[in-house]
């Protein structure tokens, strides 16, 4: 316990230096970095006169147009106009005349037609000195760049994520992080001296390659750390560090304003994690599954004297011949055997794979999008995004006896509902910012409370010999939405509400597909796909379990292979019990009936 509270402070403290940069890729893309200002077609016959008369050469040149619910001046058109005549004209003219002429009615043979921009555009420089966006013009017809280097970004994600499942096995979790992290400053340093648009979007592809290890490394050394009984607190723990970045990641975009020396202060700093090098340990599971038994003896010897005990000197030895057989069991009766195809050979667990493959991929879709929408409420998009991260804090201390007396289905669907209903209900209200802003927070807060149960509950409904293929095929299909909802965001440039509404959907769908799933608190975690196949799914659990009649376990299984080794199993369970018996089965829920 002694070391474990020395090392959980590690831990979070190492997650909350790195997630300065890690929120980068997932807020300030959107955010700040490509911050899209409010901008107006350049008249460059009328800049002299843009400082003392900014509302009359608005009129003069800019067609007024509804976006949103609202009359604004278009962003995109201008009129069509001779605006030499124009310029002639108020040179002869005092200030007040100026304002009462119509002087827009000057060289206007085309009766206001509307051209696109000609000359570039104005950027109202109130809230970023400058961005991606500033600097090299992508809005309009090319805003569409912004959406592509976030779809590069989601893909980065989506085959780093695959990468690092075998870069962390092969090189272990401490060397594959610092590769990564060194990989990842380099890149973000470059983005900040990129020459132009295509530069900075290969750099930022390639910083989308190392955010799933750069995430991922802290937390799977802390869970390997301690256990098992400690890992609902350490997950909470490691989310809480997360959202402390965000608020101060909104401390830092307010007083840096500039997009490149903002990827500058962000990144740089991740070079002090090279000081932990020597301090954080490696997993001692992965160094005596790999056959380092010496250095996993001296980590474990540490971890013992801290916490005031001894361990036998052929503690390691005997841990290693647990392991080799476990490896070995594990082998002979999973790897030889099961494959992706296994997760859906057999009914439950096909359906159990696609429940929870669904509600992973709304959930990984809706957090990124939330975070990607932030600056669409309007308003000060410094304060949206504080808020983004403050929101989420509450719910992690909720979470721990939320999980612990009400258990992780229920907390799951009800988080799903509660955000997917806040995101819809803005439809009713988006033409009241406040309330846009207070329902974007709820379900942010939803959206965040799913985001931690979703991997405890799938962790402990795929059984052993597939948890980690199912873990991973959930997780890398749910890498496409960080591709899509940039998409779904963009469509909403006319139709505020629209990204929440689908994500909101998305949200009450996986919400109620969560109440199919079992409960998992309390209850022996599934080994084989046989002892998974027979836990049901929850809405096919009847009330009348105790009454219906009872029929032969029958598993409808469509591999050979696994009836056989089915009747195997439970073979070797009843003669351990002492005793041989049919196993009865409802048979509407196909659970199975115990006598009493």
């Amino acid at each position: 316990m002694k070391y474990l509270k020395r090392s959980d402070p590690l831990v979070c403290t190492k997650k909350l230096l790195f997630v300065r940069y890690c929120c980068l890729p997932r807020y300030l893309v959107p955010s700040t970095l490509t911050a899209s200002p409010k901008h107006w077609c350049r008249v460059p016959e009328l800049e002299p006169w843009a400082q003392d008369y900014g509302m009359l050469v608005k009129n003069l040149s800019i067609p007024l147009g509804a976006s949103n619910n609202s009359v604004e001046y278009e962003s995109c058109q201008m009129y069509n106009r001779n605006y030499s005549d124009i310029v002639r004209y108020m040179e002869y003219r005092t200030p007040i005349e100026l304002q009462q002429d119509k002087v827009w009615q000057i060289g206007n043979p085309g009766h206001g037609q509307i051209q696109a921009c000609q000359h570039g555009w104005y950027y109202d420089r109130n809230m970023y000195t400058s961005t991606v966006v500033t600097e090299w013009n992508l809005v309009c017809d090319q805003s569409y760049l912004v959406t592509l280097a976030l779809v590069l970004f989601g893909v980065g994600g989506l085959i780093g994520n695959y990468m690092f499942g075998y870069l962390q096995d092969m090189w272990g979790r401490r060397p594959s992080f610092y590769v990564y992290l060194i990989i990842e400053i380099v890149a973000c340093a470059a983005s900040a001296f990129a020459w132009n648009y295509y530069s900075w979007l290969g750099m930022r592809f390639v910083v989308g390659l190392t955010v799933p290890a750069i995430l991922a490394s802290p937390y799977v050394l802390a869970i390997e750390l301690v256990g098992p009984d400690r890992r609902v607190f350490c997950t909470i723990v490691s989310n809480i560090a997360y959202s402390c970045g965000l608020v101060l990641l909104a401390g830092i975009v307010y007083l840096i304003r500039d997009w490149r020396f903002l990827t500058l202060t962000v990144s740089l700093p991740l070079l002090l994690l090279f000081s932990c090098y020597f301090v954080l340990p490696e997993s001692p599971r992965w160094l005596i599954a790999v056959g380092k038994t010496q250095e996993a003896a001296r980590i474990l010897k540490t971890i013992a004297r801290v916490n005031g005990h001894n361990i036998p000197p052929d503690f390691v030895k005997i841990m290693q011949q647990k392991l080799q057989q476990t490896d070995a069991a594990m082998r002979g009766e999973s790897e030889s055997s099961y494959g992706i195809l296994d997760l859906f050979r057999t009914p439950n667990m096909r359906r159990k794979t696609l429940i929870i493959t669904l509600i992973w991929f709304a959930n990984t879709s809706v957090y990124v999008g939330l975070s990607y929408y932030a600056p669409a409420l309007g308003g000060d998009e410094i304060w949206n995004f504080f808020l983004a991260g403050v929101v989420e804090l509450p719910t992690y201390f909720i979470l721990g006896p939320g999980l612990s007396y009400f258990g992780r289905r229920w907390i799951l669907c009800i988080s799903m509902l509660v955000g997917g209903v806040a995101c819809v209900l803005t439809l009713l209200y988006d033409e009241q910012p406040e309330v846009m802003l207070l329902l974007y927070c709820v379900g942010k807060m939803g959206i965040s409370s799913a985001f931690v149960v979703l991997p405890l509950l799938a962790s402990e409904l795929y059984p052993t010999v597939v948890r980690g293929l199912g873990m991973s095929f959930s997780s890398v299909v749910a890498m496409i939405g960080p591709i899509v909802i940039p998409i779904i965001n963009h469509m909403g440039q006319h139709m505020l509400v629209l990204p929440l509404i689908i994500m909101g959907t998305l949200l009450i769908i996986g919400g109620l597909a969560s109440l199919f799933l079992p409960e998992t608190r309390g209850k022996n975690l599934p080994q084989t796909i046989e002892e998974g196949e027979a836990v049901p799914l929850s809405f096919f659990n009847c009330v009348c379990c105790c009454c219906c009649t009872k029929t032969p376990r029958s598993p409808d299984l469509n591999n050979s292979a696994l009836v056989a080794k089915y009747k195997r199993q439970r073979e070797r369970e009843q003669i351990g019990r002492g005793r041989r018996q049919p196993i009865t089965v409802c048979s509407i829920c196909k659970n199975e009936i115990k006598e009493t």
